[in-house]
């Protein structure tokens, strides 16, 4: 080992130590309280009972009863939930993101003003947020309703946070608002960081604006709005906020992570809501390898 490996190493060992701290070992431990029978009030006497929680009579994984297609256990609901949220959402947020970046990214009076009041919605706290909106969609007393029938585009105020009918997409709405402007702050960071010149030749030789953004501008920030993709459907994926705070534990709305809270704070079944949390960390991880060989084949492919 040379002195420049052992100075790299040196400045890591306390990165890693505190990560080794603050992150792997409460993964072992919840890993290991996923083989026992642990509750919430017994956590010192759990019993090894290996794969129960997993496969067993009633684990996560067993028997599962298929209705219109779909998984219908209360796991299978939280994963279908969670990557119908995900899909949707991120598809939804990074397109508007685009769109919104490409207008920032042009030249016009207030430009600054107008950049800072985009970024509103995304520094405002989820559970602010979420609030907010739902006090907005309140069946009852809710702005949204009284516009809504005011304007005639509705006959009667909906339960738009309790409807199994409209629960999931109210709060993919809801998420799209707040986080777009962080997809389009990560996508203008790469507008910004373009040559000039490319556009430049393009205008002088007459090509239409849509060709250059297919062919110049696309393939020019592609890594950038892979990495903001690969953020947000980390972030979507073990959504629980939002969700929680809109719909409580709606089972038409309930995610991954909601599932591990249910089980773990609300039930106490520490080894049950254990095996979730590892599968839930599994599913993302999957996610994320799969996204991103994807994304280098396609890469490879251009």
């Amino acid at each position: 080992m040379n002195n420049k490996t052992r100075t790299a190493w040196l400045f890591l060992a306390p990165m890693l130590i505190v990560l080794l701290l603050v992150a792997l070992w409460p993964l072992g431990r919840t890993i290991w309280f996923s083989f026992t029978d642990a509750n919430i009030n017994n956590l010192d006497a759990a019993k090894f009972i290996g794969f129960e929680n997993y496969f067993g009579e009633y684990g996560l994984f067993a028997n599962p009863n298929y209705t219109d297609g779909f998984w219908s256990s209360d796991w299978g609901t939280a994963i279908v939930n969670t990557l119908k949220f995900s899909v949707v959402s991120v598809t939804i947020e990074t397109l508007m993101g685009l769109g919104v970046a490409m207008l920032l990214n042009q030249e016009f009076k207030g430009r600054a003003w107008v950049r800072a009041a985009v970024l509103v919605p995304w520094a405002i706290p989820t559970i602010v947020s979420a609030k907010m909106w739902g006090w907005m969609l309140h069946d009852q007393f809710g702005v949204i309703n009284q516009w809504l029938v005011d304007w005639g585009l509705l006959a009667e105020k909906l339960a738009w946070t309790a409807d199994p009918d409209f629960a999931l997409w109210t709060v993919v709405t809801v998420d799209v608002w707040k986080t777009t402007p962080f997809m389009a702050l990560l996508i203008l960071a790469a507008l910004q960081t373009l040559p000039k010149d490319c556009y430049e030749a393009a205008k002088v030789d007459g090509v239409h604006p849509l060709r250059v953004f297919w062919k110049v501008t696309l393939p020019l920030i592609k890594p950038a709005l892979m990495v903001a993709v690969i953020f947000r459907l980390l972030d979507a994926l073990r959504v629980f906020d939002l969700i929680y705070v809109l719909t409580s534990n709606n089972n038409s709305t309930i995610s991954m992570s909601g599932f591990v809270r249910r089980e773990m704070v609300d039930n106490g079944y520490m080894g049950y809501g254990s095996a979730a949390s590892t599968a839930l960390f599994l599913i993302i991880g999957l996610c994320t390898v799969a996204y991103i060989k994807l994304g280098r084949m396609k890469m490879a492919e251009d």
